[in-house]
């Protein structure tokens, strides 16, 4: 099958579109037939040299996010069958991942594909909503009522972030910048602050819950909007636990892990029309290089996706 490998770190040129031996499921896994992955900034991140801090062995085909139909399924595999239309996030490491023809899943991180979606917007789900999902409702216990603030609203994760929340019955604060705001507004935000024209921290004030995917110096000025006993959640960098202490709030690190049931009450969400996803781009395989450089400009809105098959 085709793959995109790389075997060693480095910029996008270590990308490279082989061909390698079709990976085979195990007992509880199911063979997708790959027909569109998405690209997230965990992918160029991983290929710039985080891959090595995770302990991921080279070589490597990178890409969590995929849509498919099954192309065959483990013994032990007995809530899908050959055929079925699915998305959902791939087995990490060794050669299972989504940049390929074909992709290994457990098969409780996969679920049926919305009827309502096609395969692009399918692929465009998983990690990011998820991200979104476990942050705002895992760790930080959002609930109806309360105000967040949503840094990089109109990104990939961020957009799913502002709709999951409005869903819950939050109050929404984004922010992004100024061309992006009817974008962010459409999303269901109830506030909009354009970091571009003045510092978010100066006019947000008081919130119960940041959920940060900028990171940086972003993450450390959102501080300042917290109330006391106040939560930060962020997907962009491990949050100082000393400025945590210092602001008498909590802040955690939200790392993405599958989940059937999530991605579950997601459908119901997406069928109700609670929940809409945009793509940004969508290119062939072969053009992964171009993928990564667009994502890592960090001027993507929504998700930028690869056709893989049909």
């Amino acid at each position: 099958m085709k793959a995109i490998v790389i075997n060693t770190y480095g910029n996008e040129d270590v990308l490279n579109y082989v061909d390698v031996e079709r990976p085979e499921p195990k007992a509880d896994e199911v063979l997708v037939k790959v027909h569109v992955v998405a690209v997230n900034p965990s992918d160029w991140k991983i290929r710039d040299g985080m891959g090595e801090n995770f302990g991921l062995k080279l070589p490597l085909i990178l890409g969590g996010d995929i849509a498919g139909t099954i192309e065959e399924v483990g013994v032990e595999v007995t809530n899908f069958q050959q055929g079925d239309a699915v998305y959902g996030m791939t087995v990490s490491g060794g050669f299972s991942g989504g940049y390929a023809e074909y992709a290994i899943a457990k098969a409780d991180a996969i679920a049926l594909k919305p009827e309502s979606l096609n395969f692009e917007e399918a692929a465009a789900i998983p990690i990011g909503t998820l991200t979104a999902w476990q942050a705002m409702f895992d760790l930080a216990n959002l609930s109806s009522g309360q105000k967040i603030l949503i840094t990089g609203a109109s990104g990939g994760v961020g957009s799913m972030a502002v709709q999951l929340a409005k869903a819950k019955g939050a109050i929404v604060i984004g922010t992004a910048s100024g061309k992006n705001e009817q974008y962010v507004r459409d999303l269901g935000a109830d506030e909009f602050v354009d970091y571009t024209r003045q510092p978010f921290e100066e006019v947000v004030k008081d919130v119960d819950v940041v959920f940060d995917t900028v990171g940086g110096d972003t993450q450390e000025r959102a501080f300042q909007t917290l109330k006391k006993g106040g939560f930060l959640v962020t997907s962009a960098g491990t949050p100082s636990a000393e400025k945590a202490r210092e602001s008498g709030v909590e802040a955690a690190f939200v790392f993405c892990k599958p989940n059937a049931g999530q991605l579950a009450e997601i459908n119901r969400l997406i069928e109700e029309g609670k929940l809409k996803i945009h793509i940004e781009t969508v290119l062939p395989l072969t053009e992964v290089k171009k993928a990564h450089q667009l994502s890592q400009s960090g001027r993507s809105r929504g998700k930028i996706v690869l056709q893989v098959g049909t």
